[in-house]
C-alpha cells in the first residue's frame, strides 16, 4: 500500500514550525500549575466545565471506550482528527487543549496518529499512554486492532513528552521489542527507524479535574515535498493516504488548521478538506499565528472569521499559541491564555472585529465549539450506531456459520463418522431416493436411479433396433411392394414397438423405419435393420448350405448364420449403457463424496476419498464390463426353453409375412380378411331375442371360419387363413425367416433386461458394496499410524483458520462495543 521502510525521517525541505525551537525542560514546562499572580485567568485548560451534564459526559467517555475497542474499523465513529499541512502549529494548538507538551526534537513528531482522550473526572490527574496496531511492520491490516500499555500510568505532567517520544520510536519500530524503548538511554534520534511513518497511533488517555471532556487525534502534518537526502519519495502519498483514512468517514469532524504566515492557497490541508467535506458541514477552521502576518495583509484573514471566504458550517476560529521566547521562559497555561487574550484585545484588526465575531477568537472558545459538535455528533450518532452494530453483528455470525466447522480435537473420531455417514448415504442413494426428496434445498440433483433409467432405456431400443429386416419379395420388386408394421407387435409394444418399414424406409402411414419416432430410436440404426434382406436371398443362402439333406429340407446352420450376425451387434449398445451408467454414478458419488468432506480440514481428505472411490467404481466398471462379454457368449449357441412363445411367435410372424406376399398375389382375399379383422362377424348365426328373427347367415371370411369350425377346425383365424392357400415356392424361405425372427423376438427380450441386470449388480450395486472397508484400508486411519494421518487430515486451512480468527475478533469487538451502548441504556 506504501513505502514505511525509509531510514530518514528528518529530510523534510520545510520543517515544522513547533520544532524550530527546543521546548522547556520538564521542570519548566507550561503544564506547571498556574502562579498566584493571575488569579483572573482561567485556572486550567480547554473546557474544565463542570456545568457538562452528567449524560453527555457519558457519552463523550462512551465513545472513547468505543475507540477503545477498535470498533472504529467497522463502525464510523465520531471523531476530531487534526490536520494541517507542515509548519501550520498544529502541535502547539494540540498543547493548548490538551495541557501536556509534545516532543519538540526533530524528527520524532507527527509521524504517527496521536489520539488524546480528554475526561474531566473529580480523581487526580493522570495519563495512560498505550500503542494501538492496526497494520503489522509491513504495513499489512491487522484483523482487530492491538491495544498494547505502554509503561506505568503517569501522575506527574513532566513526564508526558518524554513518554511519547519514547512511544512514537516504539510505533515506529515495530520489529524491536517494547521493552527497548521504555528502558533505554539512547539517543532518541528516528534517523535509524524501520518506518518514516505509521497508520499505527500512539493513544493518550488523560483526565483530571481540570480536563477537557473532548477527544481528538493530531494527525502528521501534510508534506509538501522531501529533501533529496533524506526522507522516502513515497511519504507524500503516504502521509496524505493516512489523513484520508481518517476524514473520509462521516463521521470524523475536521479540525483544519491554517497558519496565518502562509497563503492560504499553499496549504495542501485545505484542499483534502475540500475533496471529502466540499459543503464543509463537518470541518471546523483554525488559523494559527496571527502574530506573524505580514504587515498590512491583516485583513486578509478577517473573511475567513466572518466566515464570508471558504464558508464552513461551523466558522473559523483564530487562536494565538505562545512563541518560542515564551515557551523559553517557561510560562505557565494560565499566563499563556491571558497572553492570547492581551494579543486579541489589543491588536488590530482583532479587538476591532464585531462582538458577534470576538466568540470566534481565543483557545478557550475553540474548545467549546469542538466539545459542543463533538457531544451533538455523538448524541445523534449513537442510536444509529447500535444499529450498525447489530446488524454487524448478524453479518458476522452469519459469515462465521458459512465458514467450515473448526477441527476436532479427535480427528480420528470425526473422520469415522464422516466415512459411516458418507457410505450410509450413497447406499441410500443405490437403493432409490425419490425424485421429490432430491428437489429439497441440500440435494445433490435428481435420484440416482432416475437418472439411470434414460440409458437404460435407449439401451432397450438400441437392442430391438437390431431386429432383422425381412422383405417376403423378390429383390426386383424393390420400391414395387410393401411391407406395413406388424399388428400384433404394435400391440405387445405399444406405438414404440415394431415398425417394419417398406423398401422406401416408410410405410403407407408415412410412419419412420422401425417405429422410434423419436431422436433416440432414429440416432442409431443397426446394420441389421438396416440392411434389408429380401426372401430370394434367403432361400439362395439356403440352398447353398444345403448338403446331405433331402430335398426341401436345410439345415439350421441358415438361421444361426442369420442370429450370429445379430447378436454381434449387441456388445456396443451393451458396452455404451455401462459407460453411461459408470459415468451417471461418478458424476452423482462425487457431488455425495463433496457434500460430505468438502468442508472438513483443508481438502486432503476430500480428495483421497474421491481418488479412492475413482478406483473402487473402476473396479465395478471392470466387473460389469465382464459380465456383459459372459452375457454376449451364453448368446453363442441360439437357446431358449420358452419353447410356448417361440413357438407363437414363429407362427405368427410366418402369418405375417406369408400374408405380405399373399396381398399381392391374392389381393381381393387378403382385403377381405384385413376387413374382417377390422369389424368382425359372427361365425355361428344368432336368434334376436326382441324380435326373435333370424340373423342373416354369415358371408364371406366369416363364411369360410365358420364352415371350418363346422368340420372341426375351430380357433382359425381370419389371419390364419392365408395358411391355407396353395404352397409357395418360397416356403423355405418364410420359414427360416419367421425361425429367426421368433428367436431374436424371445433372446433380444431376455438380453434386454439381463444387461441392466447385471450392470446394476457390478456397478450401481457395486459401488456400496464393500466401499466403507476400502475407504478404511486406503486411508490408512484405523493403523498403527491413524492418529497422525487423520491429524493431517483435519488440518484447517491456514486462510480458514486466520479468518475465523478475524471474524471472531471482529465478533468479539462488536459484542463488547455493543454492550458498552446497552450498558448506557442507549
Amino acid at each position: 500500500m506504501f513505502d514505511t521502510r525509509s531510514k530518514s525521517n528528518s529530510g523534510m525541505s520545510v520543517s515544522d514550525d513547533d520544532n524550530k525551537h527546543q521546548g522547556p525542560t520538564p521542570s519548566t514546562s507550561p503544564t506547571s500549575e498556574p502562579s498566584s499572580d493571575v488569579d483572573s485567568a482561567p485556572t486550567g485548560v480547554g473546557l474544565a466545565n463542570p456545568q457538562l451534564s452528567h449524560g453527555r459526559r457519558q457519552m463523550l467517555d462512551l465513545v472513547n471506550r468505543l475507540h477503545s475497542t477498535g470498533v472504529q474499523v467497522d463502525i464510523d465513529l465520531p471523531q476530531i482528527a487534526v490536520i494541517g499541512s507542515q509548519s501550520a502549529g498544529k502541535s502547539s494548538l494540540i498543547e493548548s487543549i490538551s495541557g501536556i507538551t509534545l516532543p519538540r526534537a526533530s524528527g520524532t513528531c507527527t509521524r504517527c496518529p496521536t489520539e488524546c482522550r480528554l475526561s474531566r473526572s473529580d480523581s487526580p490527574w493522570q495519563c495512560i499512554v498505550s500503542l494501538r496496531f492496526i497494520t503489522d511492520s509491513s504495513g499489512q491490516p491487522l484483523g482487530q486492532a492491538r491495544n498494547q500499555p505502554f509503561g506505568k500510568v503517569i501522575f506527574d505532567k513532566t513526564e508526558v513528552e518524554e513518554r511519547i517520544r519514547r512511544a512514537q520510536r516504539a510505533i515506529l519500530n515495530p520489529n524491536r521489542p517494547m521493552k527497548h524503548f521504555l528502558e533505554d538511554d539512547e539517543d532518541d534520534s528516528t534517523e535509524d527507524s524501520q518506518l518514516s511513518f505509521s497508520f499505527n497511533c500512539v493513544t493518550l488517555q488523560i483526565s483530571g479535574p481540570d480536563v477537557a471532556d473532548l477527544s481528538f487525534c493530531d494527525l502528521p502534518g501534510l508534506i509538501a515535498s522531501v529533501s533529496s537526502s533524506k526522507g522516502n519519495g513515497n511519504d507524500i502519498a503516504l502521509v496524505e493516504s493516512l489523513v484520508t483514512s481518517y476524514i473520509k468517514e462521516p463521521s470524523c469532524i475536521i479540525l483544519l488548521t491554517v497558519a496565518c504566515e502562509t497563503d492560504f492557497e499553499n496549504q495542501g490541508a485545505h484542499r483534502l478538506t475540500k475533496q471529502h467535506d466540499p459543503e464543509g458541514k463537518r470541518t471546523i477552521g483554525v488559523l494559527t499565528k496571527p502574530d506573524r502576518i505580514p504587515t498590512g495583509e491583516e485583513a486578509n484573514w478577517l473573511p475567513f472569521i466572518r466566515n464570508e471566504k471558504e464558508t464552513l458550517e461551523n466558522n473559523w476560529f483564530c487562536v494565538k499559541q505562545p512563541s518560542s521566547n515564551d515557551l523559553k521562559s517557561n510560562i505557565t497555561w494560565a499566563q499563556a491564555r491571558q497572553m492570547e487574550n492581551d494579543f486579541f484585545s489589543s491588536k488590530a484588526p482583532w479587538y476591532e472585529l464585531e462582538g458577534v465575531y470576538q466568540k470566534y477568537l481565543r483557545t478557550g472558545n475553540l474548545v467549546e465549539r469542538l466539545s459542543s459538535v463533538l457531544s451533538d455528533l455523538i448524541a445523534k450518532r449513537l442510536p444509529k450506531i447500535q444499529e450498525e452494530l447489530e446488524k454487524s453483528i448478524i453479518a458476522t455470525r452469519e459469515k462465521l456459520l458459512q465458514l467450515p466447522r473448526e477441527p476436532s480435537s479427535d480427528p480420528r473420531s470425526e473422520i469415522s463418522t464422516l466415512l459411516h455417514t458418507f457410505t450410509s448415504d450413497l447406499a441410500h442413494h443405490v437403493d432409490g431416493v425419490p425424485d421429490e426428496v432430491e428437489a429439497s434445498p441440500d440435494s445433490i440433483g435428481s435420484g440416482l436411479i432416475q437418472a439411470i433409467r434414460p440409458a437404460q432405456e435407449h439401451f432397450r431400443k438400441a437392442i430391438r433396433a437390431t431386429a432383422p429386416n425381412f422383405r417376403p419379395f423378390e429383390k426386383k420388386d424393390s420400391g414395387k411392394k410393401h411391407l406395413h408394421r406388424a399388428a400384433f407387435l404394435q400391440s405387445e409394444e405399444g406405438i414404440e414397438g415394431e415398425d417394419e418399414a417398406s423398401d422406401s424406409d416408410e410405410d403407407e402411414e408415412g410412419n419412420s423405419m422401425f417405429g422410434y419416432g423419436g431422436p433416440v430410436g432414429r440416432k442409431r440404426k443397426s446394420s441389421t435393420a438396416n440392411n434389408k434382406i429380401y426372401i430370394d436371398e434367403v432361400l439362395e443362402k439356403a440352398h447353398r448350405a444345403r448338403t446331405r439333406e433331402l430335398p426341401g429340407n436345410y439345415p439350421f446352420v441358415v438361421q444361426k448364420a442369420f442370429i450370429e450376425s445379430i447378436i454381434k451387434e449387441w456388445r456396443t449398445p451393451a458396452l455404451i449403457l455401462c459407460k453411461t451408467v459408470h459415468n451417471t454414478i461418478a458424476n452423482h458419488v462425487k457431488k455425495l463424496v463433496a457434500k460430505h468432506f468438502n468442508e472438513f480440514g483443508q481438502g486432503y481428505l476430500e480428495q483421497r476419498v474421491k481418488s479412492i472411490i475413482h478406483l473402487h467404481l473402476k473396479a465395478c466398471l471392470e466387473r460389469a464390463q465382464e459380465r456383459i462379454d459372459w452375457l454376449l457368449r451364453l448368446e453363442d449357441l441360439p437357446f431358449s426353453l420358452n419353447t410356448h412363445y417361440l413357438s407363437d411367435y414363429r407362427s405368427k410372424f410366418f402369418s405375417y409375412y406369408k400374408g405380405a406376399r399373399e396381398k399381392y398375389e391374392r389381393a381381393d382375399v387378403i382385403r377381405a380378411i384385413k376387413q374382417h379383422t377390422k369389424n368382425p362377424i359372427p361365425a355361428t348365426p344368432t336368434m334376436s331375442t326382441r324380435s326373435n328373427v333370424a340373423v342373416a347367415p354369415p358371408t364371406g371370411v366369416a363364411k369360410v371360419l365358420a364352415a371350418l369350425a363346422e368340420i372341426g377346425l375351430s380357433g382359425i383365424k381370419a389371419e390364419d387363413i392365408p395358411k391355407l392357400f396353395p404352397p409357395d415356392r418360397m416356403e423355405p424361405a418364410l420359414g427360416i425367416m419367421a425361425d429367426v425372427r421368433a428367436y431374436f423376438q424371445v433372446a433380444y427380450k431376455r438380453f434386454a433386461d439381463n444387461v441392466p441386470l447385471a450392470i446394476d449388480l457390478e456397478l450401481v450395486r457395486g459401488v456400496e458394496r464393500d466401499v466403507l472397508a476400502a475407504l478404511y484400508t486406503n486411508l490408512g486411519v484405523n493403523g498403527a499410524d491413524g492418529h497422525r494421518i487423520c491429524k493431517e487430515f483435519a488440518q484447517e486451512s491456514p486462510q480458514i483458520s486466520d479468518r475465523r480468527a478475524e471474524l471472531l475478533k471482529k465478533l468479539e469487538r462488536l459484542e463488547y462495543a455493543s454492550g458498552e451502548l446497552l450498558s448506557l441504556g442507549i
